[in-house]
Formats: structure tokens, sequence, C-alpha cells
């Protein structure tokens, strides 16, 4: 059983609509602050660290999305990722974020790519990041 990373969501007022319910462009950064959390808390790689020290990046190159069920204001979400397919420049992840009842609100799949930030080109995965990211791959797997 692969590792999950779990990151919570609380709906605020800056999520949603004037009727309170989550504007959709707002789940494109709640899928993005899951990987940003994950690197931060489940690797132990800061984005700063990524950006400043190794010089890399990891821009998003596809994302597709599922909208499910709507959201509401006050709602406490589990937002939660793996990796379906690590390769050597590239990753693909499953991000589902969850409501209380674990229903599936909202399913995203991204590929994000290594990237040198100097160059902009693509870069292979760095060893040390793979071991911390291995862990949370499992092709089959469910988040």
């Amino acid at each position: 059983m692969p590792n999950i990373h779990h990151m919570p969501i609380e709906i605020g007022f800056k999520h949603c609509d004037p009727a309170g319910i989550v504007f959709y462009p707002r789940y494109a950064e709640m899928l993005h602050d899951t990987v940003e959390h994950w690197f931060n808390h489940g690797l132990k790689i800061g984005f700063n660290y990524l950006h400043t020290t190794r010089n890399m990046g990891i821009p998003m190159v596809n994302l597709q999305v599922d909208f499910r069920i709507p959201s509401r204001l006050g709602d406490v979400l589990d937002s939660r990722l793996v990796v379906k397919k690590l390769g050597r420049s590239s990753m693909q992840m499953l991000v589902r974020i969850c409501g209380p009842d674990n229903d599936v609100r909202v399913e995203g799949r991204l590929t994000v790519v290594f990237a040198s930030l100097g160059k902009i080109s693509s870069v292979e995965i760095p060893e040390d990041f793979k071991a911390l990211i291995l862990p949370y791959v499992h092709e089959n797997a469910e988040a």
C-alpha cells in the first residue's frame, strides 16, 4: 500500500462565489497547494530549497480535473495525493479532494516536469528526490 499524502482544506469565503459554492478555478489552486504541501511536509523538500539551492522547479504541464460534487463555504475537505507514475523527468499524480464522508468532490490528474530554472528545460529527477517520492508511487492506487 503506497503512502497517501493528506492536506486539510477549510473552505473559506475566498474560495466561493456569491452563492457560497466553491468557484471552480479555485480548485486548480487547491491542487497546486496540495502538491506544494506534499513537497514541504511529506517529502521535506521545500519549494524555496528546490528553487534557490537546487535551481529547479516543477512546472505543471498537464492538468485534468473532474468536478463531481459542489463544496460550500465552511466545508472541511481532505486533499489526498498519490503518485501514479514516476518517469525520468516527469511525475504523474492523482489528487482527490474529499468531503467529510469520503465523498470525492474533485479529482485532479496532474503531470509535473522537473526543470532547470536557468535553461527552462527538463532535467532528470535527482536520485535523492526519487528515493523520497518512491513510497508514494503506486500505479493502481486510489487517493
